[in-house]
């Protein structure tokens, strides 16, 4: 993306104040502008970048809510507000398995913080507001495209996404405004999808109600106090019903068993699996982080078996640390 100070959303698709039944400016006023930079030997620098900007949303008296890849392993985090002030910022933590991210203002934040809303009665068809630091100029009036199941190729899985169009175009920690004026989800991604003969491009937004149950843990330790679930490093995608590796972790646990980008995963523990989300959810249903996950493959005209140990994918990242 350019500067923040030389872009704006093509005006055509801009909110304006008048069609909503709240304080527009106002609840934009709590979306920042974020930027981290990242160690170059970092686990995630090659695949994500060392120097990584979005946005984050002020949820509460100098806490920022954002998707997490933004600020996985930084060491310097700044928050940008609208009135051109610099706040520096601490990565509290990141859950792996919603993909959202805390940041703490190191400094003094005197706006006030965006109400979370209940995502779960965001309906298909309904007026939101995308909103990007910088207020309604770099804000985007959309819909509500789709509510549906959404599986990444890093694995992860979000059973209820929501999918917003037009598309922001700096979505990395958007926030997702309701109809009240409450934000109800954060930007995660831009996707693609055909639709009448042509490209759309939509807005992937991770649900709010998903933050509730791990706010607090976030907050105190940095990362949900439960059992993770079993990451196996690998990077896959559909092809023809077929789930096929695209990618390996360097040192993760394919790696480790010598998984090869081209494998085709057959089954796991005798499941056969043709989709992401079976894969997931088959491979978390063995056990937490650790367990041994077995696999039937095809390479090259073979088929085998081979044995991962699974492992925790926050072990192979740097934790935040308080300069």
């Amino acid at each position: 993306m350019p500067a923040s100070t030389e872009w704006k959303v093509p005006a055509a698709v801009q909110p304006r104040s008048e069609d909503y039944g709240y304080d527009l400016d106002r609840a934009l006023s709590a979306v920042l502008g974020l930027h981290t930079i990242i160690p170059s030997d970092a686990f995630t620098a090659e695949t994500l970048g060392t120097e990584r900007a979005g946005n984050g949303v002020l949820i509460d008296d100098g806490l920022v809510l954002t998707i997490g890849y933004l600020i996985t392993e930084a060491e310097t985090v700044w928050l940008h507000l609208g009135d051109g002030r610099v706040v520096e910022g601490h990565a509290l933590g990141m859950d792996q398995e919603t993909g959202f991210g805390l940041v703490q203002a190191l400094g003094k934040i005197d706006l006030p913080p965006l109400p979370i809303g209940r995502s779960a009665d965001a309906q298909a068809g309904e007026r939101v507001v995308v909103g990007g630091s910088g207020g309604r100029t770099r804000s985007v009036a959309a819909h509500i495209a789709a509510r549906q199941e959404f599986a990444g190729y890093w694995e992860y899985l979000i059973d209820d996404a929501i999918f917003t169009f037009p598309s922001h175009p700096n979505w990395g920690g958007t926030a997702l405004l309701s109809q009240k004026g409450e934000l109800i989800g954060i930007g995660s991604l831009q996707l693609e999808r055909e639709r009448e003969g042509r490209n759309e491009h939509l807005n992937l937004i991770v649900p709010i109600d998903l933050l509730k149950p791990v706010l607090d843990d976030l907050r105190r330790f940095g990362r949900v106090n439960k059992p993770m679930r079993p990451w196996l490093g690998i990077y896959s995608t559909e092809i023809e019903d077929k789930v096929v590796i695209v990618g390996v972790a360097p040192k993760g646990p394919a790696a480790r068993a010598e998984l090869k980008t081209g494998d085709v995963i057959l089954s796991v523990d005798g499941e056969d699996v043709s989709t992401l989300a079976e894969l997931y959810r088959k491979v978390w249903s063995l056990g937490t982080a650790g367990v041994e996950v077995p696999m039937t493959l095809y390479r090259e005209g073979l088929t085998f078996d081979v044995r991962v140990n699974s492992s925790d994918r926050a072990k192979f990242l740097r934790a935040p640390r308080l300069h």
